[in-house]
């Protein structure tokens, strides 16, 4: 039996070799043949005959010769790829720019077309590469060679097949034109393949050999194939490649420790990067990739505790990405970024093929890294040290490469990410960090945040650097660390909260630290920059919010609030000092932060329990700076900050006012805020003071009017809601269990339940000149209708007293001829202020009005009244209406020139 399964082994080696020799022999008669063809021409033109062999060229020396297809474009030449590596032939625009895209829908129907003419090639490599594999693996299981033995074998046949590639190539060519093209690829690439079985098996399987001494052996196999590569088409980089990913995998086997394979692997990548950057196929580079990728994540997927193993090789490779296709110990992309594309006009040149490949590496890694889950502190700090590394090297190292700058930002805010993401998901450093005096109060200071917060410090100080040496994008440079450093320490604050562990104080000192900082890094980039305020101005605004930041830890609720208001007026002082003119950016920041503190987080609901005292100094310490920072920004060309400043000072000087009325309303003891018509009131007040800050902000424009609109209508919306609920279920007219009225006859709660509010705002739409015209009517009419609804329960509460307020309480005859005398005042002194103003609308407001007045002698009066007052409504009303007709004819003779019109005009 094993002598037949020996024999079966032998009939499977021999096929494919017979197949080649069959192919080689058909080669030499096609060659003859085309002699002898050849020769017939000669004599027929009686020319001399050569009958010599055609020597060997490249098909790029005979350019008018055509070739059939390839399945991939061929190498450039030496000229051509001379001047892609030079930098100084690389600055210039290409006029034909290359394509964004390596695998493209052409390219792929070319390979495709290649297959199905060609798929017997590809068939044969495959078969040569999986009997080298098997050799090394027959007979495990009956013994019948000893691993050294099998081991020796697939070394053998791998060297044979590498052999019988060279030999073909040399003797026969592998040109297009040639019958033996691509055998020499698919000899080699299966004896590579071969080669690196065997060495796997060697250690995998038999343990022959150590990690280190497997390592230097397939780097020399792999060397031996970066020689190949460069002298052989793609076929052979694709074979050697696809097999050697898959040769772990198919050769099997089990070790205790298999993270030295990423290391293999590693090496198969630097191999078909190595051969890439000499032919410049591309598709290789971007296959060497794939494929490493994905033989990492199958292997750490199959072996969990390999994954240091797994993140250092994923980090490597990116670092190999940048250096290798460009060819520089220091890479020097040059050409756009890939940012850049978003912006890229047409007819302009796409990113550089290496500037693409190397984004990709970078941006690939940089997310394993972030979003891995680390199940050790070791880990957690290899993950940092890592992705720290990687920001490094393209901060440092890649330096020269102007177009892998917007690739720095990839791993920057994935360190960000991974250090939030580890607090917020309770990581195992957060644990320790946080049990760090749980059982011994005289535990070490722990220096994990401080750790964190000096990396995001060192890397903002590196940005500021590039910015200090960059010729283009400083802004955005300095832009970076002004903002790195305090965003790693927001993500230690929102995940990680030290100041639970380590105090508030201490933790608030990193933050001050970090103030201090970007203050250095202000005055070295004013320093440089002259009458250009940019960067200054960035570092300054950090600096502020790095402050800002300390006060948010260590002070109360109130002392915060003031601290962000002082903030805000020093930067418009800043901002009036030393003309920096994105200071107006942060005061945007600051006025924000201050209302979302006065109204919502604490907000109303802190203002109605706290001291007074403190309540007080909060909202006009806020409304003192606001006003304070107008002043100072006055003289400058500042539009968004005044107006920001100033209809925040409006708005928080009512809300103040609002308060203060409430909580010396609530010291009476009945009623309050949620349920009472004059606690309705004022909030509907305070709520309508911030919908028309928002109105008076419609007119700075931009992308933010629409989320203007939004909050104008959220405010209005719940200052309307409360109006109506202290005209209806709180109105003590309508409500008989509603709340009284406190105080006396017109200085009463109803004044302020629904005078105030009218007066809010017909002020409000009067003061705000940019007001649209709809809703400067519509503010008037809701104003004059507030005001009669204050009018009529004032008249009523003044001859009923607090207790008589409810409708059911009937109606006196003094109360309803005082309803009379005040419609015919009030249409008198409309209809005059008609004539006076010669406006038409307010004329018919008070015909309107009179008509009230008299349609209620009439039909209500009559009957309701009774004795003289009757007889002195009657009068009243017919001196009253007799008065404005003499007075409208007298206006009309003075004032108008034409005839008289009627009075019902």
């Amino acid at each position: 039996m094993e002598s037949l399964l020996v024999l079966v082994g032998l009939i499977v080696l021999a096929i494919p070799v017979t197949i080649i020799v069959l192919l080689v022999g058909q080669a030499r008669l096609r060659r003859r043949l085309a002699l002898l063809e050849q020769h017939i021409q000669l004599l027929s033109s009686d020319a001399p005959a050569d009958l010599s062999e055609p020597t060997q060229t490249h098909p790029e020396e005979r350019p008018n010769q055509k070739t059939k297809p390839a399945p991939w474009s061929t190498a450039k030449t030496k000229a051509v790829d001379a001047a892609l590596n030079d930098p100084r032939t690389r600055a210039a625009p290409d006029p034909t720019p290359p394509a964004a895209v390596v695998f493209r829908e052409d390219r792929l129907t070319t390979l495709a077309n290649w297959l199905r003419e060609n798929w017997f090639y590809a068939v044969s490599a495959l078969s040569l590469a999986m009997a080298g594999i098997f050799l090394v693996q027959y007979g495990v299981d009956n013994g019948l060679l000893p691993p050294t033995a099998r081991v020796m074998a697939s070394l053998g046949f791998g060297t044979a097949l590498i052999g019988a590639g060279e030999f073909i190539r040399r003797r026969f060519g592998d040109n297009e034109e040639t019958a033996t093209a691509y055998l020499p690829s698919v000899f080699s690439g299966a004896g590579l393949v071969t080669l690196f079985g065997g060495i796997l098996a060697a250690r995998q399987l038999y343990d022959l050999i150590g990690p280190e001494a497997a390592l230097i052996a397939m780097i020399c196999v792999a060397l031996m194939g970066l020689v190949l590569g460069w002298f052989h088409g793609p076929l052979l980089a694709a074979v050697g490649l696809i097999g050697a990913f898959a040769a772990p995998f198919v050769v099997g086997g089990a070790s205790d420790d298999p993270g030295w394979l990423f290391g293999y692997f590693f090496v198969i990548a630097v191999l078909g990067l190595g051969i890439d950057t000499v032919r410049r196929w591309a598709w290789i580079s971007v296959l060497t990739l794939i494929g490493t990728y994905s033989a990492c994540l199958l292997l750490v997927m199959s072996s969990p505790l390999t994954e240091p193993a797994y993140l250092t090789c994923v980090t490597a490779l990116a670092v190999i990405a940048m250096a290798i296709p460009v060819r520089r110990v220091w890479p020097d992309h040059g050409g756009p970024m890939i940012t850049q594309v978003l912006w890229r006009k047409k007819g302009e040149a796409w990113p550089e093929f290496p500037t693409r490949l190397a984004f990709g590496a970078v941006a690939v890694s940089s997310a394993i890294l972030a979003l891995h889950w680390p199940d050790s502190a070791g880990e957690f700090w290899l993950s940092v040290v890592l992705l720290s590394g990687l920001t490094l090297a393209l901060l440092l190292w890649a330096k020269d490469s102007t177009a892998l700058q917007d690739a720095t930002v990839l791993p920057a805010l994935g360190l960000i990410w991974f250090v939030l993401g580890h607090g917020l998901d309770n990581g195992m450093t957060l644990r320790l960090f946080a049990d760090t005096y749980a059982e011994t109060p005289e535990a070490d200071f722990p220096w994990v945040v401080t750790v964190l917060a000096g990396l995001g410090a060192l890397l903002s100080v590196l940005a500021a650097w590039r910015s200090m040496q960059a010729k283009a994008f400083s802004a955005i440079w300095a832009g970076a660390a002004a903002i790195y450093a305090p965003m790693m320490a927001i993500a230690l604050e929102v995940g990680w909260h030290p100041a639970k562990v380590i105090g508030a104080y201490p933790w608030a000192l990193h933050a001050t630290g970090l103030g201090a900082l970007m203050v250095i890094l202000a005055e070295r980039f004013a320093r440089l920059d002259g009458d250009n305020r940019m960067r200054p101005a960035l570092a300054t605004l950090s600096a502020l919010s790095c402050l800002s930041f300390a006060c948010v830890i260590v002070l109360s609720s109130a002392a915060l609030t003031i601290a962000l208001v002082a903030v805000v007026v020093v930067a418009a002082a800043l901002d009036r000092k030393f003309i920096l003119p994105p200071m107006s950016w942060f005061i945007w920041a600051g006025v924000f932060t201050v209302t979302v503190r006065l109204v919502l987080n604490p907000g109303l609901d802190w203002a109605d329990t706290a001291p007074l005292t403190e309540m007080t100094l909060v909202y006009a310490t806020a409304t003192a700076g606001f006003l304070s920072g107008w002043i100072l920004l006055k003289p400058l060309q500042r539009p968004v900050a005044k107006l920001l400043l100033e209809s925040a000072a409006w708005a928080t000087a009512g809300i103040l006012l609002s308060l203060l009325l409430l909580r010396w309303l609530e010291g009476f003891g009945e009623g309050g805020a949620k349920d009472s018509h004059w606690g309705l009131g004022l909030l509907s007040v305070i709520w309508l003071l911030l919908a028309y800050a928002q109105v008076q902000r419609f007119a700075l424009g931009g992308r933010l009017t629409y989320v203007r609109y939004l909050l104008a209508v959220f405010f209005a919306g719940h200052g309307l809601v409360r109006l109506v609920q202290a005209l209806s279920e709180a109105n003590p007219v309508i409500n008989p269990l509603s709340d009284p009225v406190l105080g006396p006859p017109v200085l009463n709660s109803l004044a302020v339940a629904y005078l105030l509010p009218a007066v809010a705002i017909a002020f409000s739409a009067w003061r705000i000149a940019a007001t649209p015209v709809w809703l400067k009517q519509a503010s008037y009419a809701l104003a004059g209708a507030l005001s009669a609804v204050w009018l009529g329960l004032t008249i009523r509460h003044m001859w009923q007293g607090a207790g008589g307020m409810f409708e059911g309480n009937g109606v006196t005859q003094a109360e309803l001829y005082t309803y009379t005398m005040a419609l015919l005042t009030i249409g008198a002194g409309l209809f005059y202020q008609s004539l006076a103003r010669q406006s038409g609308v307010m004329r018919k407001a008070g015909l309107i009005v009179i008509g009230l007045a008299v349609a209620k002698v009439f039909l209500i009066d009559i009957a309701g009244l009774g004795g003289l007052i009757r007889v002195f409504s009657l009068l009243a009303l017919g001196l009253s209406l007799a008065g404005l007709a003499w007075l409208n004819r007298w206006a009309k003779l003075r004032y108008a020139s034409q005839e008289a019109e009627p009075l019902d005009h």
